[in-house]
């Protein structure tokens, strides 16, 4: 059976573990070719991470979310700010001194295609992170993303003790930070699995499966995005396909995966059935990429 979306009693819904990011844009009008070089049109920054994105939609729908992630030197309290004005919990939020706080680079060429990069700051190495306290109760559902393998299964751990269920989300992680074992481990103490087509993909070859269905005897919903195709929802009593919601500028989609989660459980947590849920998460994507197509 695919997991229930109910309302529950707990004050509040979401938590999710992942990264806070400083990510720095850098617009350019192609990539260079080896051993050249081109210049940087513009550079703009903003508050960004896979955790940061999926809190900040979440909330904007009337989720009660926090945070647990890693931050270092750098981070702006600009940025802080914006976090703390959107209502998301910080508890989570562990300020680590004496390294930089993790900041992606995203090149982006005319075409909007995108090379990325990143310094991991403390989340490179989190064995000795602190994991939430007595607080983790007020929780219903732990969201684990991107971060080091070794803490989120930790997490895991703590929070079937605390009575929360939990969803699973690699992202592009899956592909170089994750090993058979430890994702296997993962599976089995989530009840979603959410991925894009090349995570699923990869997450199918973890499992030594042939199709996302493989996955479906660890986990009991395989949730996966496909762009401007929509998203399908793989469960053990069938499959759900939405369509994507068309959006009308050609702007960047980073970010555009979290925010279709953010709005899935918006539904999800409100006892919509899961076609619906899936249907507010590709409004909730196409709101997200108006948004950049403007600036804003």
């Amino acid at each position: 059976m695919a997991p229930t979306s109910v309302p529950h009693e707990r004050p509040r819904d979401l938590l999710v573990a992942g990264h806070v990011n400083v990510d720095r844009f850098l617009d350019l009008r192609e990539f260079p070719a080896p051993d050249r070089t081109v210049p940087i049109r513009s550079i703009r920054e903003k508050l960004g991470g896979t955790a940061t994105n999926l809190a900040l939609v979440a909330s904007s729908y009337g989720v009660a979310s926090g945070l647990v992630a890693r931050i270092g030197d750098g981070f702006p309290a600009s940025f802080r700010a914006e976090l703390t004005a959107s209502g998301i919990d910080l508890r989570g939020l562990e300020v680590v001194r004496g390294v930089s706080t993790p900041t992606c680079f995203i090149l982006e060429d005319e075409a909007r295609h995108q090379r990325t990069l990143i310094d991991q700051g403390p989340m490179q190495d989190a064995r000795d992170a602190r994991l939430p306290g007595a607080w983790l109760r007020e929780y219903a559902w732990l969201h684990l993303t991107t971060g080091d393998p070794e803490f989120q299964l930790r997490l895991l751990d703590r929070a079937h003790r605390a009575g929360l269920r939990v969803s699973a989300d690699p992202a592009q992680e899956i592909h170089y930070r994750w090993d058979r074992r430890r994702f296997r481990e993962l599976l089995a103490g989530s009840e979603i699995l959410f991925g894009n087509r090349s995570e699923i993909d990869h997450a199918v070859a973890l499992v030594e499966g042939v199709d996302p269905r493989a996955l479906l005897e660890r986990v009991p919903m395989v949730i996966r995005t496909e762009g401007d195709r929509g998203a399908t929802a793989f469960t053990r009593v069938g499959t759900t396909h939405v369509p994507a919601v068309r959006v009308r500028t050609k702007a960047s989609a980073v970010g555009a995966g979290e925010a279709f989660r953010g709005g899935f459980f918006a539904g999800w947590f409100e006892g919509e059935p899961l076609r619906a849920s899936l249907v507010g998460g590709t409004r909730a994507a196409a709101r997200w990429i108006r948004r950049a197509g403007t600036g804003k």
